[in-house]
């Protein structure tokens, strides 16, 4: 083979390496953004879409509960920071000061919740409920700012619970951005598989909370 020959050859199969390593990349961020949803879930409008209509990035995300709605739902409106936790991984939250401790109890008092009210990630970061409507919904809105730095985002968090036959319910989680500024998707994008991680160990708590209360009824 001819010098141009073999610098042709390199050339073709660098350009198919590129293209096999997009073709992952893209795989990979598919599966973390819809980990668990079917494609018309990751399709479908869900309660909080319309808090922010046009969005940058969305993540759709869901579990099967082998419990009820009604089951489902006291661990859902008990979450956040001071309640009853997020149900992933509590120790790594609290590196960065966090101070979550997720509940493995339904908690009375932390049942009530109107739409207004403060849904802490954090002693000093809170996002707002914007949309309720128990058993069946929960979105809450905000950002979380860098240092004296405003979220260069805004940002919506709903969670929907569909029931299902045999007294199971569907639990789908979303997340929506909305960006504010140029540079904001070097900010969320990097923290997207950081927050599949969280988010796909925090539907399983929520699971095995519900599944487990239902056990001991």
């Amino acid at each position: 083979m001819t010098p141009s020959g073999r610098r042709a050859r390199t050339l073709g199969v660098g350009a198919l390496a590129l293209a096999a390593a997009v073709a992952a990349g893209r795989s990979v961020r598919r599966h973390y953004l819809g980990w668990g949803a079917t494609a018309d879930e990751r399709r479908a409008s869900l309660p909080g879409d319309d808090v922010l209509p046009r969005a940058d990035l969305v993540a759709t995300r869901a579990v099967t509960v082998a419990a009820s709605v009604a089951a489902t739902w006291p661990w859902i409106v008990q979450m956040g920071q001071g309640r009853g936790g997020l149900y992933s991984y509590d120790a790594l939250e609290n590196l960065v000061g966090c101070d979550i401790h997720s509940a493995d109890r339904v908690v009375p008092e932390w049942q009530t919740r109107a739409v207004g009210d403060d849904f802490r990630l954090h002693p000093d970061v809170a996002l707002t409920v914007v949309a309720l409507e128990p058993p069946r919904f929960m979105v809450v809105q905000g950002g979380v700012p860098t240092g004296e730095t405003p979220a260069p985002y805004d940002f919506t968090w709903a969670f929907v619970l569909e029931g299902r036959p045999g007294e199971a319910a569907r639990l789908l989680v979303r997340e929506r951005y909305a960006y504010r500024r140029p540079w904001a998707a070097l900010v969320v994008e990097p923290v997207g598989l950081v927050s599949f991680v969280m988010s796909r160990r925090m539907l399983l708590g929520i699971k095995e909370r519900a599944e487990g209360a239902r056990g001991q009824a």
